[in-house]
């Protein structure tokens, strides 16, 4: 199991295929994602990788917080997030996860909070079908009907679906696909639509129900501290972060 990555959605456009259809994109910008820090089973009892993204004001940031990005020798960042890993699939600590960590064609499940629409009616907020327009019915047409018995049971039952507050809530999107991805601007072109209003925050991880690509990277595609380009695959990658890390420490 991989991390995922935090990014910002951008908003929504189309691109054109080879044989001239428009898909509908949603256009995502990974921006400074790095690895903060490391939960492990021994010290935290499970497995998952701390990323934060984005770029803090240090006022902004309390004493303690401050001190957290200073053992891991990172900016402070604006957003933190959590993704349970595997155990291979640890990302060394400051190492900055790339857009080409997702492949096109694979399939992400993306979270994010959704539009604020304010207060609702029953149609709005259940897709009620609202009563007649005749027979009886006047001025009330957009109403819920009844919302429980007489004297019984003589009241309204909890988690009854009545008008109320709609919106903002955190939503997961799951079985997107991953049409393309811009390495150099840091984006990811997602088919569909996507949860959230532009500047979200939005967070992308594999699918749990699409099997991954073969030559999907692992533990990911990241450049690691010093801005060398690495996976897996290369047996550098623990020199050039220690390396780098001496250096800020002289």
């Amino acid at each position: 199991m991989r991390s995922g990555v935090i990014a910002q959605k951008v908003g929504m456009t189309r691109i054109f295929t080879d044989a001239g259809e428009h898909v509908p994109v949603t256009v995502l910008k990974v921006d400074n994602c790095q690895v903060v820090g490391h939960r492990t089973m021994e010290k935290n009892g499970y497995v998952a990788l701390q990323v934060g993204v984005g770029t803090a004001k240090v006022k902004n940031v309390s004493r303690a917080e401050r001190g957290r990005f200073a053992v891991a020798e990172v900016e402070p960042k604006r957003k933190l997030a959590e993704f349970r890993v595997s155990e291979d699939g640890m990302i060394p600590v400051g190492a900055e996860i790339t857009a080409d960590h997702f492949l096109p064609g694979q399939f992400v499940d993306v979270t994010g909070t959704t539009l604020g629409k304010g207060f609702a009616g029953g149609m709005k907020r259940w897709n009620f079908g609202g009563l007649r327009a005749t027979h009886g019915v006047s001025v009330s047409h957009r109403s819920i009907g009844g919302t429980g018995g007489r004297q019984d049971p003589g009241k309204t039952f909890k988690n009854k679906k009545m008008a109320g507050h709609l919106g903002v809530e955190r939503v997961t999107t799951q079985n997107l696909r991953v049409v393309q991805t811009d390495v150099e601007r840091g984006l990811i072109l997602v088919e569909g639509a996507v949860p959230g209003h532009a500047g979200g925050w939005i967070f992308v991880r594999d699918s749990v129900k699409r099997k991954a690509p073969a030559d999907l990277p692992m533990p990911g595609k990241f450049r690691a501290r010093g801005g060398a380009a690495a996976d897996s695959s290369d047996e550098d990658v623990a020199p050039a972060v220690s390396e780098s890390a001496e250096e800020n420490a002289s």
